[in-house]
C-alpha cells in the first residue's frame, strides 16, 4: 500500500479513536446525585481523558508532520523524473532548442560564376548535404537542422530527383543549414584551407556560412521506428 496512504488511514483511526473515547466518559459521567467516591472516581476519570486526548492530539500532530514530508517527499520524486525525461528528450533530438552557432546556406553558382564559365554541374547532392552535416558535428555542433528538419541518428537525407528527402520531407535549394554549438570552431571548421567549403566551390555550390547570436533549432517531429533494435535482457 502506499505509504502516505496508509498514513492518512492511522490518522484518520486515531482521530475517531479520541471522539468515541471522549463521548463514552463524558456520557458516563452525566448521571445526577453521584456520590462523593463516585464524584471523586469521576474526576480521576476526566484528568486521564485529558491526558489521553493530549497524548492522541501529539500522535495527530505527529503523523500530519510524516503525512506532509511524504508528501513533499512525492512532489520531489515527481519534479526529478520530470527533470531527467526532458534531458532525455533533449539528447533525443525531441525538444526544440536554441543557441549561438552558424547557418551554413548552400545554393548552386550560376553558369557565369562556376569555376571557368563552365556549365552543366549537378545540383546539390545528398552527399554534398551529409559532408555539411558531418564536418559541422566533427567541430562540436550539439543540434542540426535542415530547411527546419531537425537532424538525428536515424534521419535519412536521400536524392530523389531534383530534391532531397530528409526525414521523408522534400527539400529543394537553396539548403540553409542550422548549427548550435561554438560558432567561432564551427565557422573555421567549415572554411578551413583547403576544407569543404573550397571543395564545395569547384563543385559549382555557393557555401556561405554566418555567425548567429541565437540559432533556432525545432524539435524532431517525426516516427521513430526500431524493426530489429530490441531492448536488452539484463543477465
Amino acid at each position: 500500500m502506499n505509504k502516505s496512504v496508509s498514513i492518512s488511514i492511522l490518522l484518520v483511526a486515531v482521530v475517531l479513536g479520541a471522539m468515541m473515547v471522549f463521548q463514552f466518559r463524558t456520557t458516563s459521567s452525566i448521571d445526577k446525585g453521584v456520590s462523593l467516591s463516585r464524584e471523586q472516581e469521576l474526576s480521576i476519570e476526566r484528568k486521564q481523558l485529558e491526558r489521553d486526548i493530549l497524548h492522541l492530539q501529539e500522535e495527530v500532530a505527529d503523523l500530519t508532520a510524516k503525512l506532509n514530508e511524504a508528501g513533499q517527499g512525492q512532489t520531489g520524486t515527481a519534479g526529478a523524473l520530470e527533470s531527467q525525461l526532458a534531458r532525455l528528450k533533449l539528447y533525443a533530438g525531441l525538444l526544440p532548442v536554441a543557441g549561438p552557432g552558424v547557418e551554413v546556406l548552400l545554393d548552386n553558382l550560376p553558369d557565369r560564376a562556376r569555376p571557368g564559365g563552365v556549365s552543366g554541374f549537378d545540383n546539390i547532392r545528398d552527399d554534398d548535404l551529409l559532408k555539411v552535416i558531418n564536418e559541422l558535428r566533427g567541430v562540436g555542433a550539439e543540434a542540426i537542422a535542415i530547411n527546419g528538419q531537425r537532424i538525428l541518428s536515424t534521419t535519412e537525407i536521400r536524392l530523389a530527383g531534383n530534391h532531397i528527402n530528409v526525414n521523408l520531407t522534400k527539400l529543394s535549394p537553396p539548403y540553409r543549414v542550422s548549427a548550435v554549438g561554438n560558432a567561432g570552431a564551427l565557422k573555421s571548421g567549415m572554411e578551413i584551407k583547403d576544407g569543404l567549403v573550397e571543395y564545395m566551390d569547384t563543385l559549382g555550390i555557393s557555401v556561405k556560412v554566418q555567425i548567429k547570436d541565437s540559432v533556432q533549432i525545432p524539435a524532431y517531429t517525426g516516427a521513430v521506428h526500431f524493426e530489429y533494435a530490441k531492448l536488452a535482457q539484463r543477465r
